[in-house]
C-alpha cells in the first residue's frame, strides 16, 4: 500500500468492570471465586444477628411492666353520658345511623357510646351535644 497509510494493529482489550462488593458476596460469585482457586476470605460482624436497640430495651420496660401493679384500663363511657345520648337521640325521633349521618361519623361509634364500650372523645360528645341540641356533659 502506498501513500503513507498504514493500518495498525495493535489488539485492543476491552475489560468487564471488576464487580460491585455485593456482587462479590453473591453465593455464584464466591463459589465460582472457589472454583478457580481464589482465596476467599470471611469475615464475621461482631454484631451479625443481634438487633441491640431491640433487646437492650426491653429488659428495662419488661422489668417496670413487671413491677408497676397497678390495674390499668381505658376511661369507658360513663352510665349518665350512655343515657343521655340515647334518651336525646329518642327524644328527636332518630336512628343510630341518622345521628351518625348527622355528625358525620360512622354508626358504629354512636352504637359504642350508647353500649359504654368507647374510649370517650370530647370532640364526638361536643358533636353529639350540637346534634341534639342537649347538653350530654353536666358535671364535669
Amino acid at each position: 500500500m502506498s501513500g503513507g497509510l498504514s493500518q495498525d494493529w495493535e489488539p485492543v482489550v476491552i475489560r468487564k468492570k471488576a464487580p460491585t462488593a455485593a456482587a462479590r458476596k453473591d453465593e455464584k460469585a464466591v463459589n465460582a471465586a472457589r472454583r478457580s482457586g481464589a482465596e476467599i476470605e470471611t469475615v464475621r460482624k461482631s454484631t451479625a444477628g443481634i438487633n441491640r436497640a431491640a433487646s437492650s430495651s426491653t429488659t428495662l420496660n419488661t422489668r417496670k411492666l413487671d413491677e408497676d401493679t397497678e390495674n390499668l384500663a381505658h376511661q369507658k363511657v360513663p352510665t349518665e353520658l350512655k343515657k343521655a345520648i340515647m334518651q336525646a337521640r329518642q327524644d328527636k325521633k332518630l336512628t343510630q345511623s341518622q345521628l351518625a349521618q348527622l355528625i358525620n361519623e360512622k354508626p358504629q361509634i354512636i352504637q359504642e357510646y350508647e353500649s359504654g364500650k368507647a374510649i370517650p372523645n370530647q370532640q364526638i360528645i361536643s358533636k353529639l351535644e350540637r346534634a341534639l341540641g342537649a347538653k350530654l356533659r353536666g358535671k364535669k
